[in-house]
């Protein structure tokens, strides 16, 4: 049975700051280890952070090249400046630090690790921020993913004797930060939880690959080291879900939800594994408390517009767009279908401007390319008026 499943990705801490209770060991009876085969390729922890010999060497020269400035603003503007690192931007898979330096690309967590292994090398003092506002959603088919926003600050050491405030002391290394996100809350998360992050990272890209067996031992890799990271317990519950097994998705979320009972993700999933269980009491006892807590969740005024948009309701699907995009204007794909729906109205120009935004926010190189072809075709046709809608 194929269930809508929800999945946390990328950087995201379950809880608010108090947090839930906290969850001292995982607890064994969740686990189905002969199930799954274990890959042979899986890293440990420590090789997270690790450097390889062409950081090391790399680092060394950054030593040596400080000419007055200090080691953090000579990170600094190694990882900014275009002329020196020369990263990019690449959301589809979470790269080790020396994953990340090889690539010279990566998504926000794995910048984040790759520059906070650096950090660590030239004996900087690192700190992790997770953003507490709220967190995007994206999804791949019928898997949604929820993400947060890390970045982290690197400090000189601060001797004992010394007495005078120094400006420069510290720098926050942000990627690709929101807007206005040195005026929002931030809470400190431990290097434990980014690691935890990190493999829960990889069992949703696996999840996503159909790599069943994969995507188990990373969320099970990841309650292991951080078993107060629940997200993994939601990611464990979608692999169980995917594989087959109801029951044992059920009884991963019953505990995820027992420690965290105000979260709209675990809740939502709960109720949908009640529901394919046959549990209709329970179902809908846990889309009751959704309701209240969130009446508007994810997607929800987007799949109102795809609907519209197949029934031919261009104006009811634009003004569906609209909202989804006033809650998440960073998100491509509420631009590139409200562009779509633009263009079946005739307003090539609102068109334009939102495909144009597709292809800025796209996350990875296969959607701007799609969006750049949408976009070419629609501007030739702005330019020669010939294409039939429908044919962007």
């Amino acid at each position: 049975m194929k269930l809508l499943s929800t999945l946390i990705f990328a950087a995201l801490l379950a809880g608010c700051a108090s947090g839930p209770p906290a969850v001292s060991t995982p607890e064994r009876a969740l686990f189905t280890d002969a199930a799954f085969r274990k890959p042979a390729d899986m890293i440990t922890p420590e090789q997270v952070f690790e450097l390889s010999p062409e950081m090391k060497a790399y680092a060394n020269r950054l030593r040596s090249s400080l000419s007055g400035k200090s080691k953090h603003q000579a990170l600094y503007e190694a990882l900014y400046q275009r002329d020196q690192l020369r990263l990019e931007y690449d959301s589809e898979t979470t790269r080790t630090a020396a994953e990340a330096f090889a690539a010279r690309a990566g998504n926000c967590m794995s910048l984040v690790i790759m520059t906070a292994a650096f950090a660590q090398e030239l004996g900087l003092e690192v700190q992790f921020q997770r953003i507490t506002s709220e967190d995007t959603w994206s999804r791949s088919g019928s898997l949604y993913f929820s993400s947060g926003h890390v970045n982290l600050v690197l400090s000189k050491p601060n001797p004992v004797s010394e007495r005078t405030y120094d400006t420069m002391r510290s720098i926050v290394i942000d990627f690709l930060p929101p807007p206005d996100a040195e005026l929002m809350p931030t809470e400190i998360i431990s290097q434990r939880t980014v690691v935890a992050m990190y493999m829960n990272n990889r069992a949703a890209e696996t999840l996503v690959q159909g790599k069943l067996d994969e995507a188990y031992w990373w969320a099970r890799a990841a309650i292991e080291y951080e078993p107060n990271f629940l997200m993994g317990y939601n990611t464990l519950s979608t692999v169980y879900q995917r594989h087959g097994d109801m029951q044992m998705a059920e009884t991963t979320l019953r505990f995820a939800h027992q420690h965290d009972p105000l979260n709209t993700v675990i809740l939502f999933n709960l109720s949908e594994v009640a529901k394919a269980l046959g549990k209709k009491d329970e179902a809908a006892k846990y889309k009751a408390e959704l309701a209240r807590l969130e009446p508007y969740p994810p997607f929800y005024f987007f799949h109102i517009g795809q609907k519209a948009m197949a029934e031919g309701d261009y104006q009811k699907a634009r003004s569906m767009f609209v909202r989804e995009v006033q809650r998440a204007p960073y998100y491509h794909e509420f631009h590139f279908w409200l562009a779509k729906a633009s263009f079946a109205l005739g307003n090539l120009k609102e068109a334009d401007k939102h495909m144009s935004l597709a292809v800025m926010n796209s996350t990875t190189r296969g959607d701007t390319a799609i969006y750049a072809g949408k976009l070419a075709a629609l501007r030739l046709y702005e330019s020669r008026a010939r294409l039939r809608p429908g044919e962007i």
